[in-house]
């Protein structure tokens, strides 16, 4: 495959590419200082800079692990306490999996979204608890993102976690994987 490594100049102009709105031209100086930082990691390959022992109930308890991942795993593991409970209610997880919204298409929402409203009155008035996963909300709301999956399992079954430990990857800025805040709605009993 190709390489993938970028040289200084390249990663400095594809870095400062969010930064071209004239409120930031007073800022230069530390805006510098920023790509500073973030060449040295990218060049370094730190994907997680944040670490600490992964703790009980791990094989290796000792080994370091990547702070957002176990603050991802342990909101699922929450859940899925919560889901053992057998007195909670039916609970129905209604994806909008439609990118339309009126915040980015001039004033007129999706179907997908008219219908999954429509789905989640039928839902409450049956006496079952929903939850709403709006996916277009990666196209209309700063900073929601999901990084794509890399299909790890594709070579290894022993490659692929859940929560995914492929991000986050600070070194390519691969970072605030939505899918965390997501898995615990997979597994939760009840709108909370």
């Amino acid at each position: 495959m190709p390489p993938r490594d970028l040289d200084r100049q390249t990663f400095e102009r594809r870095y400062l590419s969010a930064f071209v709105d004239p409120a930031f031209a007073p800022l230069q100086s530390e805006l510098s200082a920023i790509v500073a930082a973030a060449w040295d990691a990218y060049s370094d390959g730190r994907k997680t800079p944040r670490t600490r022992a992964a703790g009980p109930g791990h094989a290796d308890p000792t080994y370091e692990l990547a702070v957002d991942w176990i603050e991802a795993r342990q909101a699922i593991v929450e859940a899925q306490a919560a889901y053992a409970d057998a007195t909670a209610p039916a609970r129905v997880l209604i994806v909008n999996g439609s990118s339309r919204t009126e915040h980015t298409c001039p004033g007129e929402m999706s179907k997908s979204w008219r219908l999954t409203q429509l789905a989640q009155e039928v839902l409450t008035g049956m006496e079952i608890r929903t939850d709403i996963l709006d996916l277009s909300r990666t196209t209309s709301e700063f900073g929601r993102t999901i990084h794509p999956c890399k299909s790890c399992v594709s070579t290894s079954m022993a490659l692929c976690h859940w929560p995914c430990s492929c991000y986050p990857n600070y070194s390519l800025g691969q970072v605030h994987d939505w899918m965390n805040e997501i898995y615990p709605m997979w597994v939760a009993p009840a709108a909370s």
